[in-house]
C-alpha cells in the first residue's frame, strides 16, 4: 500500500522531477508492509500451505482457527518456529473448504469426500455441522441415512409372522412366508421389493 505522499513523489519523477521520495514516504510504505506481514498466517495442513489473514480467522470465534489469531498463538505446539508456520496433520482437501468458509461465510461439502470424514474434520476444526449449506446438506447426510437403512435390515427382533404375511399378500406372494432353509429370504423378500418399488415408504427406500 502506497500513501498519497508517495504517489505525488512518483508523479513528480514521471514529469521530469528527479527528486527521490521523502523519508516519511518510505517509512509509511515500509510500516504498512510490516503490518500486513504480521497480519498474515501460514497454515500447513497435510503438506499443503495456505496463506490467510488473522482477521479472516477471527470471523468464526470459538473455533480452532480463531485461536490462531490470538497474540500468543505462536506458543502452541502446532507452531513451527523454524518455518514460521502452523502445521496440522489433517486432510488438506477438506481444509480448503473449511478455510473458504471463513472467507465467504458459506460452508460447502466436497462431493468427493465421504460424509464421516467430512464430519470428523468439522469436529476437529470446531465447526458446527448445521452450518453446512442447504445445497450440500443431502450429500452430507447420505452416510447417516445409509447407516439407518443398514440398521433396519439388521434389526429383525420386531418382525412378526402376521406382519410378514400382510406384506407378502400385498405383493401377491403368499408363499413368501415360510420357514426352513429359505425362511429368512422368504421373510425379507417382500420388504426388499417394497424398498425398491416404493421409494417413499421408508428412509431406507429413499436412500
Amino acid at each position: 500500500m502506497i500513501s498519497s505522499v508517495c504517489v505525488s513523489s512518483f508523479r513528480g519523477r514521471k514529469s521530469g522531477n528527479n527528486k527521490p521520495p521523502s523519508r516519511t514516504c518510505l517509512r509509511g510504505t515500509m510500516g504498512s508492509s510490516e503490518e500486513e506481514e504480521e497480519e498474515r498466517v501460514v497454515l500447513n495442513v497435510g503438506g499443503t500451505r495456505h496463506v490467510t489473514y488473522r482477521s479472516t480467522l477471527r470471523t468464526l470465534p470459538g473455533t480452532r482457527l480463531a485461536w490462531l489469531a490470538e497474540p500468543d498463538s505462536h506458543r502452541t505446539p502446532d507452531f513451527d518456529l523454524h518455518s514460521g508456520e502452523f502445521f496440522f496433520d489433517r486432510h488438506p482437501g477438506v481444509f480448503a473448504h473449511v478455510l473458504n468458509y471463513y472467507r465467504t461465510g458459506k460452508l460447502h461439502c466436497p462431493a468427493d469426500v465421504c460424509g464421516p470424514l467430512f464430519e470428523d474434520e468439522l469436529a476437529f476444526w470446531g465447526i458446527d455441522e448445521t452450518d453446512v449449506e442447504a445445497c450440500c446438506w443431502m450429500t452430507y447426510r447420505q452416510h447417516r441415512d445409509a447407516e439407518e437403512a443398514l440398521d433396519s435390515f439388521e434389526n429383525t427382533d420386531g418382525a412378526t409372522p402376521g406382519a410378514d404375511g400382510c406384506e407378502a399378500k400385498r405383493f401377491g406372494r403368499d408363499e413368501a412366508v415360510g420357514d426352513g432353509v429359505t425362511g429368512w429370504w422368504r421373510r425379507w423378500q417382500p420388504r426388499i421389493w417394497e424398498l425398491f418399488e416404493e421409494p417413499y415408504s421408508s428412509t431406507a427406500a429413499r436412500v
